[in-house]
């Protein structure tokens, strides 16, 4: 499994009081022919992420629209995802599409408490609405520190959600354990968690392992996420269920490159299939604040 670079294809140029960095956890919606809706999350002068998008010409790879208001920005004052709000991906449901997200919420005696969030719209191009002003995901016994960017899938049994989970803090950001959980839903609102550990730690040095991107093919499930130890990896796992995997990790992997945008970190994959092949979206420096850029899968 090759991925074949083809370069960086958006990073925001500060002059959007909303979007003045950062284009993270690029994730792609199809509109026409060979166009794509890429929404991110980016950050303001506070720090703040919010949802926007870019449309892009897949053959040229150029940027053919920017967002001028956000998809979804902070919530409101004291809620989970008053400090921001980072995208997971978006889910057809009938004529609705659910957003599911990741909320930020600072706190003092830990970097922070983020939970999972949903968003709806009614229709194609219609806004998305949060569900709630508070999470569809919560902390609690199963959950107890802080989760993060959820993938979403439908099949004929419901919904399956993988998700990132903390468990445990200490003194410094790196002492955090963060890895990949499992749940399901009969409806994606109401949802079942055993605890069930998707993705573990390959070895000490790891202590983030978020972002997951789940893809399931005729033979079998794929998962594509970023783990990191001293800089954040894009990294890869298979499954014959959904629910127990086995990383493999270089097949999948994607390397940094010898200079430029990508070359410090590769974080946040998004794998979609269009026109017979297979992409790769991803984030570079700086979680994101060097843009997202695209890869191919080569035969």
């Amino acid at each position: 499994m090759r991925w074949r670079k083809l370069g960086r294809l958006f990073v925001p140029d500060g002059s959007t009081p909303w979007m003045r960095t950062h284009a993270a956890n690029p994730v792609a919606e199809a509109l026409d022919g060979d166009r794509v809706r890429v929404y991110f999350s980016s950050r303001d002068d506070r720090n703040r992420s919010s949802i926007a998008f870019v449309d892009v010409d897949l053959t040229t790879r150029e940027v053919l629209a920017v967002a001028d208001t956000p998809v979804l920005g902070p919530g409101d004052l004291a809620m989970f995802d008053d400090c921001g709000v980072s995208i997971g991906c978006i889910v057809p449901v009938g004529r609705q599409r659910y957003l599911y997200y990741m909320g930020w919420h600072l706190t003092v005696a830990v970097p922070w408490q983020n939970a999972i969030g949903l968003a709806v719209s009614e229709g194609p191009g219609a806004p998305f609405q949060r569900l709630s002003r508070f999470p569809i995901l919560e902390l609690n016994e199963t959950d107890p520190y802080t989760l993060s960017y959820p993938w979403v899938m439908r099949d004929a049994g419901g919904f399956r959600m993988w998700y990132g989970s903390n468990v445990a803090w200490g003194p410094r950001k790196e002492d955090m354990r963060h890895l990949l959980k499992y749940a399901e839903s009969d409806d994606g609102i109401r949802w079942s968690r055993g605890g069930a550990i998707a993705i573990d730690f390959a070895d000490p040095s790891e202590y983030a392992i978020c972002k997951p991107c789940v893809v399931r093919d005729d033979d079998r499930w794929r998962m594509w996420f970023c783990a990191r130890g001293e800089s954040y990896r894009v990294r890869y796992a298979e499954s014959q269920d959904g629910i127990r995997w086995m990383r493999l990790d270089e097949p999948g992997a994607i390397a940094v490159s010898s200079g430029g945008w990508d070359s410090e970190m590769i974080e946040y994959p998004f794998v979609f299939d269009h026109g017979g092949a297979r992409y790769l979206l991803y984030s570079g420096n700086g979680y994101g604040r060097d843009g997202f850029g695209l890869a191919v899968l080569e035969p």
